[in-house]
């Protein structure tokens, strides 16, 4: 994911809806470790904003600087996003801004003057600044009715942390919002920020208490996704040369309540290198696609990391590397990641991690789990430079691109069946924040620079 800047807020006022029309990219078979079914015509979206399979439609259902129900501005630079049941026929979206301190403050929330800022309690903002802005990322929550097609309630739901990117929703019905900034307390920063922070999926206008959930580490997080029994946490971190971490709260469902933060290991080949960085005439790779590879996880110390040296101590300690660790998302028995830049071609790796049944517990050494590379994208093809992903209630992979101009969402089969579902065709921008509703009625997903929420529906199982 990108991080806010002077630079993209330019890009932001700047974008057109000249765009791309179809595909835009031709599938390259054989190149993604997985079958390429016939490309889907996708219908030209006479709005100029996505296009479609036929028979799908869309709606906007938020748009950067809307007033929101609290008086606030809706922010820009929509990321990371999941849908949660909130009673009643209606829908809970919580959604992440990935803006910094330093970004312009039109960007944010609180108006191009800081002229909302009032409009909150200064104890619910996590970092205040220091004589300037505040930071000025955090989430959104939407609270949706899917029957009448309407926004209910929209309304700011964490204040202060910065480059608020990805994250991911938990059992329990909060979301876990993660920043991407390893940026320390300076002459504008009045904290330290890297964090975790977790933030009640409620329909009801309240902010969450901006409490950084340390033993979770600090590094340069993206996501999040909870194992299938509840009992570990797993983290993505968005580097060239990040690891993939777990970790295991002393209390299930309290994240906040302490734990500990490991890193996966690769049983037999320590400090495996996973991304496969290797010229594309040898295809001699470190880990071949489909190949089970059994796991284990090591424990990390000193996790507050005020060095942001978290994932070379990992790595010196036997960790694998991953090549920018981005969407993670669980399903019934497994969960997949996305690796932005890994493979030879370095556009894009997505791994499937299995789960020990006694995941998180002294007896998972008897039946370790496995990691296997599910898909890796060695042309520029249907898929390219995987980012946020989520697993439809049916079991279908649903990806979001951010790579070169033509990003779009794919789908990917369990049997590892590769097709395009959608363009984005308002701007280069990369999609974001994919996620179903509980039912899998309606898919949706943000379009990053536009700072736009869609919902898509249509007849997705057939």
């Amino acid at each position: 994911m990108k991080s806010a800047s002077r630079r993209q807020f330019l890009q932001v006022l700047a974008a057109t809806g000249a765009g791309f029309t179809g595909l835009g990219r031709a599938a390259v078979a054989g190149g993604l470790g997985a079958r390429i079914s016939g490309d889907t015509m996708l219908v030209p979206d006479p709005g100029g904003i996505i296009d479609l399979p036929e028979g799908f439609t869309y709606r906007v259902l938020s748009r950067w600087g809307e007033e929101m129900d609290d008086g606030l501005l809706v922010p820009a630079l929509h990321d990371g996003m999941a849908c949660f049941d909130g009673g009643d026929g209606r829908l809970v979206l919580v959604r992440n801004h990935e803006i910094g301190i330093d970004a312009d403050p039109r960007l944010g929330a609180f108006g191009p003057n800081l002229e909302r800022l009032n409009r909150i309690d200064p104890a619910l903002l996590f970092d205040a600044g220091r004589g300037g802005p505040p930071s000025l990322g955090g989430t959104t929550t939407i609270v949706y009715d899917p029957q009448r097609g309407e926004v209910v309630r929209h309304f700011l739901s964490l204040a202060g942390s910065g480059r608020n990117c990805a994250g991911g929703p938990t059992p329990w019905n909060t979301w876990v919002t993660c920043e991407e900034w390893t940026q320390r307390a300076d002459e504008r920063c009045a904290v330290d920020h890297g964090w975790c922070f977790e933030v009640p999926a409620s329909p009801r206008p309240n902010l969450a208490p901006p409490r950084p959930i340390t033993a979770m580490g600090r590094f340069n997080h993206e996501a999040i996704a909870v194992a299938p029994n509840e009992r570990a946490v797993y983290l993505t971190e968005d580097r060239n040369d990040g690891v993939l971490y777990r970790y295991l709260p002393t209390e299930p469902g309290r994240l906040a309540a302490g734990g500990r933060l490991q890193a996966l290991r690769v049983k037999g080949r320590p400090s495996l290198d996973t991304r496969n960085w290797v010229d594309l005439a040898t295809e001699t790779r470190a880990v071949e696609r489909r190949e089970p590879l059994a796991v284990e996880w090591i424990d990390l110390d000193r996790v507050e990391a005020p060095e942001d040296d978290l994932r070379f101590r990992a790595f010196d300690a036997g960790a694998a590397r991953f090549a920018r660790g981005e969407g993670i998302w669980t399903g019934t028995d497994e969960v997949y990641i996305a690796c932005t830049t890994g493979g030879p071609a370095r556009i894009g790796q997505i791994f499937r991690y299995r789960p020990s049944p006694h995941e998180g517990t002294a007896a998972e050494a008897e039946a370790p789990a496995t990691l296997e590379l599910f898909v890796e994208a060695d042309e520029g093809g249907i898929i390219e430079n995987c980012d946020n992903l989520t697993i439809a209630p049916w079991g279908e992979l649903f990806v979001a691109e951010d790579g070169p101009p033509g990003n779009g969402l794919v789908r990917i089969t369990p049997e590892g069946e590769v097709s395009r579902f959608a363009m984005n065709r308002l701007s280069g921008s990369e999609l974001a924040g994919v996620c179903f509703s509980p039912d899998g009625r309606t898919l949706f997903v943000n379009i990053q620079q536009q700072g736009l929420t869609l919902a898509i529906q249509g007849p997705f199982r057939s």
